[in-house]
């Protein structure tokens, strides 16, 4: 096969899977509102077997990380999507392969959730990844001078640190072992119950405008429609479990949802 034949069919395959992708986003966030994904403090029976926590998200979250190395066999030496990499690998390295380590529940989480997180990751790095390779002549040396790589690496580091700084709050509730949850205080948990999510999606807002990619919007809306409902059904919980919950807190966006 032809290196222009392999280009088409993944140019194809490229364009198919990030419409689905876009389709199925919908969808998920629309379903997501009514059934909690049952992993965590929603954690419950009926959907299979489960699997360790650690280990379940060092499995869902690994693909991420390891197909975005693909571009760097299949590219000639690009700076800026190396940079672009670097940055990626910052988040997913760190998510598959140290965070797990640091986790303190005993729960478990049903081996569908990670089948299911494992095919996202599939595709999402196949996507992100794959647009790298159809149009690597993007990126050219002055594309790091544009504005919206600017502003879009300020964002993104900003949504990077939000998210580690609100989870090393989450982390702190626990000193011990154990399934106990608390309420978080200080920083950006005086304004939303979930503002770890918040910064997620700020984050890869600022990925998508950095690389100004179709691949990387669909990511910023998938991470939307995923992490939106889960802040939602984590609100109410917060506030069915504790009584004394501060009524003023948001789920997600500070005064509005």
């Amino acid at each position: 096969m032809s290196p222009e034949t392999t280009s088409l069919i993944l140019a194809e395959l490229h364009s198919i899977a990030l419409w689905s992708m876009l389709a199925i986003a919908a969808v998920v966030f629309v379903s997501l509102l009514f059934i909690s994904a049952p992993y965590g403090r929603h954690a419950r029976g009926g959907w299979g077997p489960g699997v360790n926590a650690r280990t379940g998200w060092m499995v869902m979250e690994a693909p991420a990380s390891l197909l975005m190395l693909a571009p760097l066999l299949l590219l000639p030496m690009n700076l800026v999507i190396y940079l672009f990499l670097v940055l990626w690998q910052v988040h997913y390295f760190h998510r598959a392969f140290l965070y797990p380590f640091s986790l303190k529940s005993s729960r478990e989480m049903p081996v569908s959730v990670v089948l299911m997180a494992v095919a996202f990751n599939t595709v999402n790095g196949f996507l992100n990844g794959g647009h790298f390779v159809l149009h690597a002549d993007w990126y050219t040396p002055d594309w790091v001078t544009s504005p919206q790589f600017i502003v879009g690496l300020l964002v993104f580091v900003l949504g990077y640190y939000g998210t580690k700084r609100c989870d090393a709050i989450l982390a702190a509730l626990r000193d011990e072992p154990g399934d106990d949850y608390k309420v978080p205080q200080g920083f950006l948990y005086r304004w939303v119950s979930c503002p770890n999510y918040l910064c997620e999606s700020v984050q890869w807002f600022g990925w998508a405008l950095m690389t100004l990619s179709p691949a990387g919007f669909v990511f910023f809306a998938w991470t939307v429609a995923n992490l939106m409902p889960r802040a939602i059904s984590h609100h109410r919980w917060y506030r069915e479990t504790f009584a004394d919950y501060p009524r003023e807190r948001k789920a997600i966006i500070p005064y509005v949802v």
